[in-house]
């Protein structure tokens, strides 16, 4: 009886183009909420204004105080890693 020897498979997996694949979507993210790190108010689509639910009424928005844009998350992550940077530098 012969024996075979272990061959490497030349197809890729998965796996193996997802990784990177996500390593460059999150870079890119990081980068966009670097540079660009407010988006827009999803609550009043940016306008500022809440119509109230009776009348022709209009109120500033809750959850963008009325400025019409928003801390975005990966902004927030990075906020929170300078902060605790800072914490320990001292």
């Amino acid at each position: 009886m012969t024996t075979l020897a272990a061959t490497a498979t030349t197809s890729g997996t998965l796996a193996g183009l997802l990784c990177p694949l996500l390593m460059i979507t999150t870079l890119c993210y990081g980068i966009g909420c670097w540079f660009w790190p407010f988006a827009t108010c999803r609550k009043c689509s940016g306008s500022g204004r809440r119509r109230f639910p009776f009348g022709r009424a209009f109120g500033l928005c809750r959850r963008c105080a009325g400025d019409g844009r928003r801390l975005r998350i990966g902004r927030r992550i990075i906020n929170g890693l300078r902060e605790l940077h800072d914490k320990g530098a001292r």
